[in-house]
């Protein structure tokens, strides 16, 4: 007969109804992941607002990790040249999507922050 009162309170149990604290890790995990994207979205419109107003003799680096000077803009075809060595002249024609940081003067766009 106990044994069955035991099981009874054990099911008593099981059926209530989850606490607050139950629900707090997935409200933190919620939260992260709205600054994250906020973050990511951010740096997103950041880096578009930089490559629209990306002029001549502006210093970048694309994707594949070629340095350069800024030649010459075709805003209709999103064409970049970039002079990629001064000694032979020679240039690169890069999309302009493939810029990932662009560097004038004491300024840098497009670099992440490391804290």
């Amino acid at each position: 007969m106990t044994s069955w009162l035991a099981i009874l309170a054990q099911a008593d149990a099981a059926q209530q109804a989850p606490s607050w604290s139950m629900w707090l890790p997935f409200v933190v995990m919620g939260l992260m992941l709205v600054m994250f994207f906020r973050a990511s979205a951010r740096q997103k419109r950041e880096m578009q607002k930089a490559l629209s107003a990306l002029k001549k003799n502006d210093k970048v680096v694309t994707s594949g990790g070629i340095l350069g000077v800024v030649v010459a803009i075709k805003d209709n075809e999103d064409e970049v040249t970039l002079k990629t060595d001064d000694a032979t002249n020679t240039r690169v024609r890069v999309l302009r999507s493939s810029i990932v940081r662009i560097t004038s003067g004491d300024q840098t766009v497009g670099e992440t922050k490391t804290q």
